[in-house]
């Protein structure tokens, strides 16, 4: 499946969403793939993380048992952040992690996160402040 892209201005390095997003774990409300959905709770926690090879994972633990993991297969192309038209809340942003070739790029996961990464004067363009 190949995705419309949006504005070149949406987009970011996965390194730098994936370094803010570890700043952020308690931010995160669900994680998903076409396949599979991590959803939060009070009674769970996010870890994020790499194995030795620098695969990164995300993994959904409740106490120290593992619920749910996902896996980010890479080459990520780019990271593309809108706001979360289905949300209640307005707050919210889709984070959607952006595989494949530039000619046909499909998204490979995405994270919704309780509030977008912000603009500071000393950060031109998106900064990891929140």
């Amino acid at each position: 499946m190949s995705v419309a892209l949006q504005t070149v201005k949406n987009t970011l390095a996965y390194d730098r969403f994936w370094r803010w997003l570890e700043d952020h774990p308690n931010c995160i409300l669900e994680a998903g793939t076409e396949d599979c959905f991590l959803y939060d709770d009070d009674d769970l926690h996010w870890q994020l993380g790499a194995d030795e090879d620098g695969n990164r994972f995300v993994q959904l633990v409740h106490g120290k048992q593992l619920v749910g993991e996902l896996l980010i297969d890479p080459p990520v192309l780019f990271v593309q952040a809108r706001p979360d038209a289905t949300a209640d809340e307005p707050d919210r942003f889709l984070f959607e992690l952006i595989g494949g070739t530039s000619e046909e790029p499909y998204p490979l996961c995405h994270f919704l996160v309780a509030h977008g990464i912000e603009e500071d004067g000393a950060h031109p363009g998106l900064s990891l402040k929140h």
